[in-house]
């Protein structure tokens, strides 16, 4: 059997002498699409976090492509292709687009490689490249969502974590973001979602994983998480 690329052992975290997370198992193989669902406060961010070396483990150990992240820097990480957009966007407000972007690639020194990405990135979000030049903090939620997504592709992601990419938008830009995630995974990119809008995740999702007050309470096929009537009457609305 493949070793998974993501792979999360009794994790345990927390914050002071909070315990948000108690002791999850969930892996992430290669070339899949998985996401994490539940309400608000289940511990979904705080396991981004730990993921990707933002926060310390408490028990357990977590693997990225058969190695321990435990005492391994955020920056080592991304290095190796473990990269996050954060909730809420995190973007340079008083640098420009352009800028934003080459940020993303600060860990690379293959120019070449670097600008056929920026080609990629613009071609993925026409409206950054219409406005390379313009500062970030001026754009709107949407377009910030976009920039911090193709900052992050800058890295070359191997597994790219997204945490609540829609919160916030306009119907019409949900729509957009989810045509991306969907088009990244297309070009090779494995993909680990953390979304509220637990439909439009299951619909996109090979596997999904439900997450209930720091626990994993249900895992399986994402289509078939559509159709239990458990996982609809709680996050689909019946």
């Amino acid at each position: 059997m493949a070793v998974p690329m993501l792979d999360v052992r009794g994790a345990e975290m927390g914050y002071g002498g909070i315990v948000a997370v108690k002791g999850i198992d969930l892996r992430v193989d290669a070339g899949e699409v998985v996401c994490l669902i539940g309400s608000n406060g289940a511990g979904k961010t705080t396991t981004m976090k730990a993921i990707t070396a933002l926060l310390p483990l408490r028990a357990g150990d977590i693997h990225f492509m058969g190695r321990s992240v435990t005492g391994r820097g955020p920056w080592d990480l991304a290095g190796e292709g473990l990269v996050m957009v954060p909730e809420g966007r995190g973007v340079f407000a008083r640098m420009s687009i352009a800028e934003n972007l080459q940020m993303g690639a600060y860990l690379r020194t293959d120019r070449e490689g670097i600008a056929t990405d920026l080609d990629r990135v613009f071609g993925l979000f026409p409206r950054l490249a219409e406005r390379r030049a313009q500062l970030a903090g001026t754009l709107s939620g949407g377009e910030q969502q976009m920039l911090a997504m193709g900052r992050a592709l800058m890295a070359r992601p191997r597994l790219l974590l997204l945490d609540e990419p829609s919160m916030g938008l306009a119907p019409l830009m949900v729509d957009r973001i989810f045509e991306v995630i969907q088009q990244v995974h297309a070009q090779g990119i494995t993909i680990f979602l953390v979304e509220q809008n637990a439909g439009r995740a299951l619909q996109i999702a090979d596997r999904a994983y439900v997450m209930e007050s720091g626990q994993i309470a249900a895992t399986g096929p994402a289509r078939a998480m559509l159709t239990d009537d458990a996982v609809r009457q709680a996050y689909l609305g019946g």
